[in-house]
């Protein structure tokens, strides 16, 4: 059991991956972020000093493991490379999105299920205000049950026919109309609320947080 692993760079701001999911989970991140991408799963806490510019995607793979050829793959969020490393391909589908854009002292921040969900999230700024001078810098979420809301057209299962995840309308059935609010995003939205449902969703709208050194990201956090 890993207790805790900290990269040991300096920067002025820190993500705190926590993950309290009963099962290891597997950062990976596009553009990489070096070390950010760790080559093992995450257990239990994970500290990593974030670049003061950058702006992607980071997201947790799933059920990660070794094929008798040495062949690494994940049932969710992998990332089609056949080792530990993402290498910056987008993730095989569906995945819980964290999407951030660093500019320091400012930090943008949202939980996007645009391409659907795998893992529950949340993102809890310590510290800092919003930059409109609105208050604190908020928390925003999917920690909803979002397997018991997923319409069958798109669950996402595994070789066993379990269920792993749910898919966006979007990325499923590829037309315009399942890319706007629709009855789809709706369900999504009730269950998570303070998540991103669809393209161009901006309720709530991409908080900018000015002056949070830290921001914890927690898996499961229930």
């Amino acid at each position: 059991m890993h207790d805790l692993y900290v990269s040991g760079a300096h920067s002025d701001v820190y993500f705190y991956y926590e993950n309290k999911c009963s099962y290891p989970v597997w950062l990976a991140a596009r553009p990489s972020v070096g070390d950010a991408d760790p080559e093992r799963g995450v257990e239990t806490l994970y500290i990593f000093p974030m670049p003061n510019r950058w702006s992607g995607s980071i997201w947790a793979r799933t059920k990660c493991s070794f094929d008798p050829f040495y062949h690494f793959s994940c049932e969710t969020g992998d990332c089609g490379s056949g080792i530990k490393k993402c290498q910056n391909p987008p993730p095989a589908l569906p995945v819980t999105l964290l999407n951030f854009d660093i500019k320091l002292p400012v930090v943008s921040y949202e939980v996007s299920l645009n391409h659907g969900f795998n893992v529950p999230v949340r993102i809890k700024p310590d510290g800092g205000s919003l930059v409109n001078g609105a208050g604190p810098c908020p928390v925003v979420d999917c920690i909803g049950d979002i397997a018991s809301v997923c319409p069958s057209p798109l669950v996402a299962k595994n070789k066993d026919g379990r269920y792993v995840g749910c898919h966006s309308a979007c990325d499923v059935f590829k037309n315009p109309k399942a890319c706007q609010p629709n009855a789809y995003s709706k369900t999504f939205k009730q269950v998570c609320k303070l998540a991103h449902t669809y393209p161009g969703d901006n309720n709530p709208p991409i908080y900018k947080c000015s002056g949070a050194r830290r921001y914890n990201i927690t898996f499961c956090p229930f």
